[in-house]
This record gives structure tokens, sequence and C-alpha cells, in this order.
């Protein structure tokens, strides 16, 4: 029996491909500054990878984010009680973080090829 072509790639196969066709951030094209949302699409490959430090090192918010969308998924299905303020401190709390990252990314020189 013959699959149809998307069945046949193998895992690693899929998460080199999705390596090498990365969307491109208009603010590192065309100002080659970091935006602060840089790094989030390697870090879920290398997340998928199962290199957790990686994905870490390469954006902090990764799993906090990934976390607060399951958290609001299981939240919209089950309602929970206080479901509505757990999001809303998870996001300021994500926010944070990012924000955090990219002031350390500005103070250690890492904003700019």
């Amino acid at each position: 029996m013959v699959y149809p072509l998307f069945i046949q790639i193998s895992w690693n196969e899929m998460l080199e491909w999705l390596k090498q066709h990365l969307l491109v951030c208009p603010s590192k094209y065309f100002l080659r500054i970091d935006c602060p949302g840089c790094g989030l699409q390697r870090s879920l490959i290398a997340l998928a990878k199962g290199d957790v430090l990686a994905s870490l090192s390469l954006y902090p918010a990764t799993l906090p984010m990934i976390m607060l969308l399951v958290y609001t998924g299981l939240h919209l299905k089950m309602d929970f009680r206080y479901g509505a303020s757990v999001i809303k401190w998870g996001f300021i709390g994500c926010t944070a973080i990012v924000l955090i990252f990219y002031i350390y990314k500005i103070f250690t020189h890492k904003l700019i090829e």
C-alpha cells in the first residue's frame, strides 16, 4: 500500500525541513536587529527535538507560553473557577519573561548580528 507523501516523511526529516524554512523576521531582515520574538521558531524546533535546555536558552518563554495555551484550552473546555485570573497572570508573566530576556540581550550586546 502506498501512503501519501506527508506520512512517509519522518519526524527528524520534517524538523530539518522546518529548520531550513523558518519565517523571516522583518525587523531582523530590514534593520538587522532582533525583535522580542526572535528565537521562538528555533526554540520550538529544539523543543520538538527534545532538547529542553537549548529551547530555554534560545527563547525562555517558550515553555510557559505552551503551558499557558494548554491551560487556556482546558479552561475553555472545563471552565475553571479562577481560570480567567490564572490566564491573565500567566500572560503577564510570559510578557515579563520576554521583556526581561530582550533587555538582557540589549545589555549583553546580543541584539545586533
